[in-house]
């Protein structure tokens, strides 16, 4: 029999533990039809989902299913990147951008399905100041949103997102970036017109989207080598708010305030520390960062 590692997280999406019964055993039920012994793990801290899954791989086993939101598929699939094992997604949390980008159903018994016959595919993962993200990563206020949300008892999802961007676009002062040695894929120098340029955010996406259909990054591939670098500078509420129909449709374009760039490695710098996020977990860097993409570190299952 086969050997599979489930990292359930209790508390996120709007779950909040009232499922953790029923989910480990929906689990162990639909994995076992399919020959896996199930070793179901359940979070009590944000580094366990990490550390669950880096012990799992130690132990060889053939699967790490992580079942939550993009924090927790993130801390998983850091434990498995880089190795043959496969993780696979029950998306839980109140994005799942990821998951959304991976065409992964929300129903969990479906979604564990996948886990257990689904094909795999090999997935690019960014790396941020020595941290690996598989969705998107961000620099300045995305980061605070992030750090915001990360609170314990925050409230969650897109309505809990724009509380939390209401509530920080009040006081914010936004940063002074600039982007420096920046690769293709390939190698080959990219020239960097971003120089101590306002910022109110930079998105680094590998994949389209945050969550709940919003997506950043339209152009954004998984398994390109690439990264897609997103520049917001600052502008008036209207601006943004004129812009949020086109973010929701998938149709976001570069124009006035909004630099569009694809890269596979640079660096940023500021003049203070800075503030991003990996997955919406929050860290904090020097004042220059590195960003490199890790071509195919992460295998996920996905539908036939």
């Amino acid at each position: 029999m086969r050997r599979a590692l489930v990292v359930i997280n209790p508390i996120a999406g709007k779950g909040r533990g009232r499922m953790t019964g029923a989910s480990v055993d929906l689990a162990r039920s639909v994995l076992s039809a399919h020959d896996y012994d199930a070793d179901v793990r359940v979070t009590t801290g944000p580094q366990d989902a990490y550390r669950f899954s880096s012990e799992a791989a130690a132990a060889n086993v053939d699967l790490v299913v992580a079942w939550g939101g993009d924090g927790t598929v993130n801390g998983a699939a850091s434990g498995v990147a880089r190795t043959s094992i496969p993780l696979a997604i029950v998306p839980g949390g109140s994005g799942n951008g990821l998951a959304r980008d991976l065409s992964i159903p929300f129903d969990p018994a479906t979604a564990l399905s996948i886990a257990a016959t689904g094909m795999t595919r090999a997935i690019d993962a960014g790396e941020l100041h020595g941290s690996l993200f598989f969705n998107v990563a961000g620099v300045g206020f995305d980061a605070r949103i992030a750090a915001r949300l990360a609170e314990p008892g925050a409230r969650r999802g897109l309505v809990g997102y724009i509380f939390a961007t209401v509530a920080e676009l009040r006081g914010y002062e936004p940063g002074r970036y600039s982007i420096h040695n920046a690769y293709d894929v390939e190698g080959k120098s990219l020239v960097a017109d971003i120089t101590d340029r306002p910022a109110l955010f930079i998105a680094l996406a590998n994949s389209r989207q945050y969550g709940s259909g919003a997506q950043i990054a339209p152009r954004a591939l998984l398994d390109d080598g690439m990264l897609e670098i997103v520049v917001v500078e600052p502008q008036s509420a209207f601006s943004i708010l004129r812009q949020v129909p086109a973010f929701f449709r998938g149709t976001l374009t570069e124009g006035p305030r909004l630099l569009m760039r694809s890269a596979a490695a640079m660096e940023i710098a500021c003049s203070h520390p800075i503030h991003f996020h990996v997955d919406g977990e929050p860290r904090t860097g020097p004042n220059r960062i590195s960003l490199t993409t890790r071509r195919g570190a992460l295998t996920v299952k996905v539908n036939t």
